[in-house]
């Protein structure tokens, strides 16, 4: 099994939940694009994060040192983010991938993180975070994943359940709810393990 981890936006959760699955399937994982943060990474993040031994950590395509958009991390750092330097790594093992920011995301002046989706050509899970306009975001980010007909496997909700918004998601996307987790101020090995113990028994599923 191989997923990318995409967002509705920036902030939502998306190392948090991709700490989870990747303990409960023990996949690997993989970051493609660093923005900023290289003294503790996202890898670092969910390195220290899991449990699991069998976890292989692939190095990222770009390493970028400011905290913004790629395309414009990359611009500083004097280089050009080409979707001909991403390959998915190779490994017998289950993946999965992380993106840095949303699907529409620019990566260089031409291309956005909906284009890297194309380009990995494996399946989606859209994490959607509860929050007041998050309908609208969740909605959009699923109608561009289904406009460019990207199998999307479903949505998991991150944050206080809120059963109108959620109700209203799922019958307007016709996506699966895969789960929910909250995200908690102070995450470590056991709240990823609690979770992962809760996706464990869908893992085989996903």
């Amino acid at each position: 099994m191989q997923y990318i981890i995409a967002g509705i936006g920036t902030e939502i959760g998306k190392t948090f939940i991709s700490s989870i699955l990747t303990e409960s399937l023990q996949a690997d994982y993989w970051k493609p694009i660093q923005s900023g943060a290289l003294d503790f990474t996202d890898s670092d993040t969910v390195k220290s994060l899991i449990s699991n031994d069998k976890t292989v950590f692939h190095p990222e395509a770009y390493r970028l040192n400011q905290p913004m958009s790629p395309h414009a991390a990359a611009a500083i750092d004097g280089v050009e983010i080409e979707l001909s330097k991403f390959q998915l790594p190779q490994t017998d093992n289950h993946l999965i991938v992380e993106l840095a920011g949303g699907i529409m995301v620019p990566l260089n002046d031409h291309e956005t993180n909906l284009d890297l989706i194309k380009k990995l050509n494996i399946p989606v899970i859209l994490i959607s975070k509860n929050y007041l306009g998050s309908i609208n975001h969740t909605l959009l980010s699923a109608e561009i994943l289904k406009m460019n007909n990207i199998p999307v496997k479903g949505l998991i909700f991150n944050g206080e359940q809120n059963k109108y918004s959620e109700d209203f998601i799922l019958n307007y996307t016709k996506l699966e709810c895969l789960g929910r987790v909250n995200f908690e101020e102070n995450i470590d090995k056991d709240v990823v393990m609690k979770y992962a113990d809760i996706f464990a028994t869908k893992a085989l599923s996903l």
